[in-house]
């Protein structure tokens, strides 16, 4: 998405109602203990967002699903909560706010979630409170050159579905890592992501819409940017078991 999709169009009179009205509140697959508004079908909600505003060639609409990378990346923040619990928190490009949500239920000091697309803070604020959590809503682009607050965990789900989106992605989390960060990215094996450059902690196997992956089950893994300075023993896991994805 790009900053010009910044702002909930001024023609929504009441962007709440209109995401409760074309949305179900249901659990998310691999993470049931959230639930959040979200779409049956995105091509019908994409038009219905577009005739309400009367304009053509808006963005789809990312905050009404659950997107692997986000699933998995909000499953392994509850299952170690040690990498956030405390710590002030950013989850950048937000969406639904899933991983921001499990960032809260894990004990974290604040979490920041931030979004370009004002219909997607507009979900992520009814989404933190229909799971009972405090969650600060931000439409500064990060990307951009804003300046973010300090953070001591950065969280990123699905970021990497474009060329310059993930070019500018990687830069902006590079940068936080070095600065001592955690940095925490969810993906599904999206062509841009520099997996070279990162280091795989966990695997999933994440229910999702065939509607939106053409599978039904999308393998996706939780990876660490870290920078040289730090050690690999900085990082909160808890061990494997049996049966673990």
């Amino acid at each position: 998405m790009s900053a010009a999709d910044a702002a909930v169009p001024a023609a929504v009179a009441d962007p709440t109602a209109f995401i409760i009205a074309n949305t179900l509140l249901l659990p998310v697959p691999l993470v049931p203990e959230i639930v959040l508004h979200v779409a049956d079908e995105a091509v019908p909600l994409w038009s219905k967002t577009e005739d309400e505003i009367n304009e053509i060639g808006l963005p789809p609409p990312f905050w009404a699903f659950a997107w692997a990378g986000g699933q998995a990346l909000a499953r392994y923040v509850l299952d170690n909560p040690a990498n956030v619990a405390g710590k002030v928190v950013i989850d950048l490009a937000s969406g639904s706010g899933v991983v921001a949500i499990a960032a809260m239920k894990a004990g974290a000091a604040r979490v920041i979630a931030f979004d370009i697309d004002g219909f997607a803070r507009t979900a992520i604020a009814l989404n933190a409170r229909v799971n009972n959590v405090a969650i600060e809503v931000c439409g500064d682009d990060l990307l951009a050159g804003v300046a973010a607050p300090a953070a001591e965990a950065i969280l990123a789900g699905d970021i990497f579905y474009e060329r310059d989106t993930a070019a500018r992605a990687f830069s902006f989390l590079s940068a936080k890592a070095a600065q001592g960060a955690t940095v925490l990215i969810g993906d599904p094996g999206r062509s841009f992501l520099p997996k070279e450059r990162l280091r795989k902690i966990a695997e999933y196997q994440v229910p999702v819409s065939r509607d939106l992956e053409d599978v039904d089950i999308k393998n996706t893994a939780v990876w660490v940017l870290a920078s040289r300075r730090r050690s690999r023993s900085t990082l909160s896991c808890r061990p494997r078991e049996s049966g673990d994805p």
